[in-house]
């Protein structure tokens, strides 16, 4: 959170391309502001932007983020379900009853075992009650991490497989 850019990179994909890597894709990061939550309406709003100024392929657009970022990441996928190819939480959570508006969505949770500020049980009940809707969706969780899960997550060219296999419901190729 805060107003100053240099910060976001020092987790996730900002900062594995401030370290040189090349990621076939468009990746925004937005920070936000300090004492504030992230509202799916100000991130549909990038998103609009984003998607007006750049060259996007909108059957291919992904959501990831980590701790509040992952927890908008759920959100965002509440408010917009039908907008995204994939999501990808780490260490975040929701509320369950939201899932009923993207069991369609490919989901790959990821969580800290030993995570003591959000508790994995946030990711794993979101996962559960996907499942319990027959949702696709997988979880991954690091049993010796702690709330730093997302290192291992997005250092993990995995992730970013998987994320490029995932197109949006619906589209054809």
């Amino acid at each position: 959170r805060g107003d100053d850019l240099e910060l976001v990179k020092v987790h996730g994909p900002p900062k594995l391309i401030s370290q040189g890597k090349h990621f076939p894709f468009i990746v925004v990061s937005p920070q936000c502001l300090k004492k504030h939550r992230w509202q799916a309406t100000e991130l549909t709003t990038l998103l609009d932007q984003i998607e007006e100024d750049y060259k996007v392929d909108q059957d291919r657009v992904y959501v990831t983020g980590l701790s509040m970022g992952g927890f908008g990441t759920w959100s965002l996928a509440t408010f917009a379900p039908q907008r995204f190819a994939a999501i990808a939480p780490v260490c975040g959570g929701g509320e369950t009853y939201w899932v009923r508006n993207f069991t369609h969505l490919p989901i790959w949770g990821v969580h800290g075992g030993k995570d003591k500020v959000v508790p994995v049980r946030r990711s794993q009940e979101m996962v559960d009650e996907l499942k319990k809707k027959k949702g696709n969706v997988k979880l991954t969780i690091y049993p010796e991490s702690q709330h730093d899960s997302w290192t291992e997550t997005y250092d993990n060219p995995d992730l970013y497989t998987w994320l490029l296999e995932q197109k949006r419901s619906g589209s054809s190729e």
